[in-house]
């Protein structure tokens, strides 16, 4: 299932889902089935994966007249984060497509070896900001405003020592991040405060249930800042794929449902360019992953 977070004018943040290209409410889709279900991306992934099966067996089962008093077109909604507020910080992972380690060497301090286990940091979760948003550049912190586009896994059930053969069967869905970087705001490698910012992890503009993704190791991913492209790859060269994360992280702390799991980026970044491109305002940058869509987010200095 393509699951949303929207609002439209009369009401707040609302769950949902696409149907025939309509949006439609998934409090109000309970009700017309005789079945409860949540209105928040949280609360329904916290009832476990087995939801969506019942879910698709209700919508085949429902006529397609009883839909129309409970959809909206997509002009007619505002999309929101999938997870607005996250429950813990989103985990961020560092230099993990080969490529993106090279350029990283050439102008940052970084090693240029690849690593031995994945790099992992953290994102607060205020930096969650939905499609069609501003990102924010406080420019008395940053001069070096960079983009990317990363697949975000989003967890569905409780894991502690999860070995990676069983790493997918933990999984919810996924989802597009787009893991903004101040970086000359790196302290003695910490990298928190290059990351950290608020608005710097616009996520959308859908969570796709694994279901509908058949190899998220094999997924076109991209971006493009003002219309020309300066990220093209494929999940296929991750360094850490999936499966490596979920068990490397689950032998660090315990994931719990609604994690969101970033899993980082390929080459193109503007830090990695020659001569170096940092973002200004008004700039508009589009991530598109195959099978979930595009988040766009512009630029705003404040």
């Amino acid at each position: 299932m393509k699951l949303l977070t929207y609002k439209t004018q009369d009401s707040d943040s609302r769950l949902g889902f696409i149907h025939n290209n309509m949006v439609v409410d998934m409090e109000d889709f309970g009700g017309i089935s005789n079945f409860p279900l949540p209105n928040d991306m949280l609360e329904l992934i916290d009832m476990g994966f087995e939801v969506i099966d019942e879910i698709i067996n209700l919508i085949d089962d429902t006529r397609e007249v009883d839909f129309e008093n409970i959809s909206y077109s997509l002009n007619e909604v505002e999309i929101l984060a999938p997870i607005e507020k996250p429950r813990k910080n989103i985990i961020g992972i560092g230099l993990n497509y080969t490529e993106h380690v090279a350029e990283s060497a050439r102008t940052l301090d970084t090693t240029g070896k690849l690593p031995q286990k994945p790099i992992i940091f953290s994102k607060p979760p205020t930096t969650v900001t939905g499609p069609n948003t501003n990102i924010l550049l406080n420019s008395k912190l940053t001069q070096q405003l960079d983009w990317e586009v990363e697949l975000a896994v989003v967890m569905g059930k409780k894991g502690k020592y999860v070995a990676k053969e069983n790493a997918l069967d933990y999984v919810f869905g996924y989802t597009i991040i787009n893991d903004i970087s101040a970086r000359d705001c790196r302290r003695e490698g910490q990298w928190i405060v290059s990351k950290g910012q608020d608005t710097f992890a616009p996520m959308g503009p859908f969570l796709v249930t694994k279901d509908e993704i058949e190899n998220p190791h094999n997924l076109n991913l991209s971006l493009k800042l003002n219309g020309i492209e300066k990220q093209n790859s494929n999940t296929q060269f991750l360094l850490f794929n999936i499966n490596d994360l979920i068990e490397d992280l689950s032998t660090v702390f315990t994931l719990e449902a609604g994690d969101i799991i970033a899993t980082g980026t390929p080459a193109g970044v503007g830090a990695g360019r020659n001569p170096q491109e940092w973002m200004k305002d008004g700039d508009v940058m589009e991530c598109y992953v195959e099978n979930i869509g595009t988040l766009t987010n512009t630029v705003k200095e404040i």
